[in-house]
């Protein structure tokens, strides 16, 4: 960990902290480096330390590892809460190093993007939002009434550009750090699991005059399986069960922050939210390593299918 001067880079950093306005801004403020030379994991965990105190920050890749930069007048601040962590963590024992081998780096995050980029497109085709979000939208009275699908095929529909901009970030950055931690197959598997969970929750909430579209559910149970996933690393470590709620912290300070604009279903996040706790918990109490190969294309092959299936049930194809 590094703090130097402040810098005025030119260039494009993409905001992980808590951002209402979005997630990619073109930085051109007097900025300075908090930490540099970090792992992946190093990086996200000092983020969430950040996240949970509200302090805004960019994570940025560089030639030697991942780098934290932080507004110059929240330098010192920020300082202190990641050298305050260092100090308390210094116990910790590191991970595993077969698991971390594990660990697959995979970036499906952004092919899955391009895939609600691709459906937004074909709705506009098909004659805009309007009409496409009546027929496979998530209406709670119909969802409650046997139209199960809409728990699926309303997540990869959006409003305007805004909502899909916002989302495809989100599930680049949130789904490929899932996916890196579980494997794509098991990842992408969770990811949508927690979305019509989500989906059903706010439907059995609202029983019916309410609709809603977007990826948006998905998204904050990805940020959900996160925090529990970081949770339930830190209440392993008896001397680090005093700071287990970190993770939880950010991942609240997040769907606050991310989750709850203008126009934003906020119990849908919500709903999203706990049940990407609720699996992120289930996978780290019984899953102890990464699956293997042939078990992560099981789990991809569930998540394809699961998606197909609902919209050939909404076409009436089945």
């Amino acid at each position: 960990m590094t703090g130097i001067g402040p810098r005025s880079p030119q260039r494009v950093f993409k905001i992980t902290g808590p951002s209402s306005k979005a997630l990619v801004v073109w930085i051109q403020n007097m900025i300075e480096i908090l930490c540099e030379s970090l792992t992946q994991d190093q990086a996200n965990t000092y983020g969430l330390v950040l996240a949970s105190c509200g302090l805004p920050y960019s994570m940025v890749r560089s030639g030697s590892g991942w780098e934290i930069w932080v507004d110059e007048t929240i330098h010192a601040r920020a300082l202190d809460l990641v050298a305050q962590y260092d100090a308390e963590n210094s116990q910790q024992p590191p991970l595993d190093g077969q698991r971390a081998q594990e660990h697959n780096k995979t970036y499906t995050g952004i092919w899955v993007s391009l895939l609600l980029l691709a459906c937004n497109m074909g709705v506009d085709m098909s004659g805009g939002i309007g009409k496409i979000a009546g027929q496979y939208g998530a209406s709670a009275f119909d969802i409650l009434n046997g139209e199960v699908y809409r728990t699926v095929t309303s997540l990869m529909l959006h409003a305007d550009t805004p909502h899909l901009v916002g989302n495809m970030a989100g599930i680049a950055i949130f789904g490929t750090w899932v996916c890196n931690i579980t494997g794509a197959g098991v990842g992408w598997l969770m990811i949508l699991l927690s979305g019509i969970l989500g989906n059903l929750a706010n439907a059995g909430l609202f029983q019916y005059g309410h609709n809603s579209v977007g990826a948006s559910t998905a998204v904050f149970g990805a940020v959900g399986f996160l925090a529990a996933y970081q949770l339930d690393r830190k209440i392993k470590v008896a001397d680090q069960r005093r700071k287990a709620w970190l993770p939880l912290a950010g991942g609240l300070a997040l769907l606050a922050f991310l989750g709850a604009g203008a126009h934003s279903d906020l119990t849908a996040h919500l709903f999203g939210f706990l049940a990407g706790i609720f699996l992120g918990l289930v996978y780290a109490m019984y899953l102890h390593r990464v699956l293997k190969k042939k078990h992560q294309t099981y789990c991809m092959v569930a998540t394809i299918g699961i998606v197909t299936f609902s919209w050939l049930w909404a076409s009436d194809v089945l």
